[in-house]
């Protein structure tokens, strides 16, 4: 389809490529990381590190609450977020333990995909390598520090509604 564009907006052949390796060099991070996070993961299949951590996960599951099970997967996955800023990489490297961890806590796996949705959402709405956020704020011409000072309540209030929302949704 760029190429029909290149030919329709009497684009030169230069000017195009260079435009277009630009916008892929930003495709180029989230490729490497969903990669990386892929191949993490046929290691630790291959190595059976996945089986271990999931047998050590369901003995420790035994007995937990659902509702407990679901804010501490809603925890974890806000503060990988932070670690791992690619929503697409942070489900590749995350949802097959944590999939199988919620069918050992008899959490339906919509409920660990809602707490997931949520942890990122949350976690973009307030991290510098959010692009969207840093590119609202530039345009805005405000600080990310006076950001973050008027909207931090407001991540909190959220943080607990979404507790409260998630352990209401495992009673279910």
């Amino acid at each position: 389809m760029s190429v029909v564009i290149m030919f329709v907006g009497y684009i030169k052949e230069t000017e195009f490529i260079n435009s277009f390796m630009s916008g892929m060099s930003d495709l180029l991070n989230v490729a490497i990381i969903v990669a990386v996070a892929r191949g993490i993961q046929v290691v630790m299949n291959n190595g059976k590190i996945t089986g271990t951590i999931l047998h050590w996960g369901e003995i420790s599951l035994a007995g937990m609450p659902k509702a407990a099970f679901i804010i501490l997967a809603f925890i974890f996955f806000i503060i990988l977020s932070f670690l791992i800023p690619s929503s697409s990489g942070l489900a590749a490297a995350t949802m097959g333990i944590m999939g199988s961890l919620a069918q050992f806590a008899h959490v339906d796996g919509s409920v660990l995909v809602t707490s997931y949705q949520a942890a990122t959402g949350l976690i973009t709405a307030i991290t510098p390598t959010a692009g969207m956020l840093v590119g609202a704020l530039a345009l805005s011409r405000i600080p990310i520090t006076i950001y973050w000072k008027w909207v931090y309540k407001f991540i909190l209030l959220l943080f607990l509604v979404t507790c409260v929302y998630l352990a209401i949704l495992t009673a279910l």
